[in-house]
């Protein structure tokens, strides 16, 4: 399978295993949640992972490939925050999950960016 087919079915993996985990592990979620969001942060935990997993089918069918595989991008960017407040609320832990938590920080480019090029390759195609 070439890459250009592999990367869009990678992409909707990653959704999906991370989309279950906010169902299956909320507790380590509503952690990150910051603050100043209004409502519980279960119901935000609920709400990503339900996004997460929606993005996964959509960015796994060619047909919404590309309006999908925007919205991650987008997806990927609102939860920067949330990577932020983990990485401030963990500056005390130990030092592999203090570095855990910076490295997601960064690490949300490359994910915009994979995103964008699944878009850019999708094109809604059937």
């Amino acid at each position: 399978m070439p890459r250009s087919e592999r990367s869009p079915l990678l992409l909707a993996g990653l959704l999906a295993a991370a989309g279950v985990t906010h169902f299956v592990a909320p507790r380590q979620y509503d952690a990150t949640i910051p603050r100043a969001l209004p409502g519980t942060p279960r119901t935000w935990t609920y709400a990503s992972g339900a996004a997460e997993l929606a993005l996964a089918a959509g960015v796994a069918l060619p047909r919404t490939r590309r309006v999908a595989g925007l919205a991650t991008a987008a997806f990927f960017v609102g939860v920067f925050p949330a990577n932020v407040k983990m990485a401030v609320d963990w500056r005390n832990r130990p030092a592999p999950l203090r570095a855990a938590a910076l490295a997601r920080l960064p690490l949300q480019v490359p994910l915009v960016l994979w995103a964008r090029g699944v878009a850019r390759n999708g094109e809604g195609r059937s």
